[in-house]
């Protein structure tokens, strides 16, 4: 059926952007109640839309659909050009700072229960080596933490904690994450659960008792050798089958309280450590399984959109390079949708942020502007910060590259590095017997302090170097700076103690 007017309403929404009823009435000298009825009857055929498109107008407008999504591609491609790549250098002191690591932030005021919630937060999902959660990665972001607090968050049901692979005999990955959150952001199961007697039985008794404490899970099993209750019991944890509520039993198999012979095609195997009718310390508190936690199961969608938004926060500029670091199955493209439509949403901004990384970096709202604020640094007063160098707020060897070196340095558990204004000036190896130091314009004086504090604060019980870059460290240049600082000459290498 013919309708002229339509056409002539539609001509004139293909040739201009958003407008009002009364522009275009104006302009075809037709009463603005026709021009009203034959836009609805437009809408109705998708061809064009009512809204408040224009920031400064005061009225409702329409606009064609392929005059909008021409609208949307230049307007995107407009920030896109504004976004001034940054080196890598900015990245390393913008991403503590963002994370709200101490030393790089400037502040002690975060203490407490609150300010270990927002901590959470951001770290919720990425598997991190139990031995340096409560030893480097959340000390370098609260003043004065207390292992107390997150007993505390767990116990409430606030906090989860889940088991991700075992690390040798001694340690493994964990994830912290919210209740409700665990079923969106927990990584999954990455090996086939055990089926041993003991462990279908130990799943049997939670499964029908639901949380139980030691003495009713090994009388469960029937089992009198509690250091293969034990065993079998942890190998649930890392299967993420089993948690617990409380942090204790961590804490206690970190300590070597819960260590023992390796079993089990290769799984480390706890020893229960002191035994009494309250069974090993690395199994108290209560044990329960992690189905209700991960029930409803969430849709492919739900999942996509909670791990965009989780990474985001806590990476501020998302690459895909920073993926590395994360435990996301299928890596980048598992995301990349999300954030293309939240970018057309106007809810993030894509650009090249930092130099020499890949085109696609995404980033949160006014991570950019911080980021630009990190491009220069501070050259009167540089900023030396320690991190684990499996802290997600340390991005070399992750999102950007270890720069040129004499050593072999690794995102390892126990490792650490020493940032000097956002560039690595030192690598020092699990154990703390080796150095590895990068071409910095920072001297040794900026950063032994750093390594000082690992005595001072009681993290490490002395630190004895041996070797730097691979070579003797009496035949080193660092010899002298070290010996100053308070490193006592022996034999084998320079020492500090207390």
């Amino acid at each position: 059926m013919e309708n002229p007017l339509g056409d002539l309403v539609a001509r004139y929404a293909r040739t201009h952007g958003p407008f009002t009823v009364a522009a275009c009435a104006a302009r075809l000298a037709v009463p603005r109640e026709r021009v009203a009825a034959t836009l609805g009857w437009l809408g109705l055929q998708d061809r064009v839309l009512e809204g408040e498109f224009r920031p400064d107008g005061i009225h409702r407008e329409w606009v064609d659909t392929e005059v909008l999504r021409r609208l949307k591609r230049r307007s995107l491609a407009v920030l896109r050009s504004e976004v001034e790549p940054v080196d890598a250098a900015a990245l390393g002191r913008f991403l503590p700072m963002w994370q709200q690591v101490r030393a790089a932030t400037g502040s002690h005021r975060r203490r407490g229960v609150d300010a270990l919630v927002e901590s959470v937060g951001q770290l919720q999902g990425v598997p991190l080596p139990a031995s340096v959660v409560e030893q480097d990665i959340l000390p370098a972001r609260l003043d004065g933490y207390r292992p107390a607090d997150l007993d505390q968050l767990i116990a409430a049901g606030e906090v989860v904690w889940l088991g991700v692979e075992p690390l040798g005999a001694a340690d493994g990955r964990v994830v912290l994450c919210f209740r409700d959150q665990v079923g969106l952001l927990a990584p999954a199961a990455g090996s086939e659960p055990p089926d041993g007697p003991i462990h279908a039985a130990l799943r049997d008794h939670l499964a029908t008792r639901g949380a139980s404490f030691w003495p009713d899970l090994q009388a469960a099993t029937g089992v009198a050798d509690q250091e293969a209750v034990l065993a079998s019991l942890w190998d649930l944890v890392w299967a993420r089958e089993v948690t617990n509520d409380t942090y204790a039993p961590v804490r206690a198999l970190l300590s070597g309280r819960g260590r023992g012979r390796t079993g089990g095609g290769g799984r480390g195997r706890p020893r229960p450590g002191r035994l009494s009718r309250f069974g090993p310390p690395s199994a108290q508190g209560r044990w329960s399984l992690t189905d209700g936690l991960l029930e409803p199961a969430p849709t492919a969608t739900e999942r996509a959109h909670a791990l965009a938004r989780q990474l985001l926060e806590r990476h501020g500029v998302l690459t895909r390079e920073a993926m590395r670091a994360e435990a996301v199955s299928g890596g980048y493209s598992a995301v990349y949708p999300v954030l293309k439509a939240l970018e057309e949403a106007g809810q993030v901004r894509r650009g090249y942020a930092v130099a020499g990384l890949g085109a696609a970096q995404f980033a949160a709202p006014g991570a950019i502007d911080r980021l630009r604020g990190e491009r220069d640094g501070d050259e009167r007063d540089p900023t030396v910060v320690r991190l684990a160098a499996t802290d997600p707020a340390q991005p070399y060897g992750a999102a950007l590259p270890w720069p040129e070196n004499a050593g072999r340095p690794a995102r390892a558990a126990g490792a650490s590095v020493i940032l000097v204004d956002g560039a690595p000036a030192v690598y020092l190896e699990r154990g703390g017997r080796s150095l590895v130091t990068f071409a910095h314009d920072a001297p040794p004086s900026t950063w032994i302090g750093a390594l000082q504090e690992l005595v001072g604060t009681g993290r490490l019980r002395k630190l004895e170097i041996l070797k730097v870059d691979g070579v003797g460290v009496h035949d080193t240049p660092q010899a002298a700076p070290l010996i100053e600082a308070g490193f006592t000459v022996g034999h084998r290498g320079l020492t500090l103690r207390p």
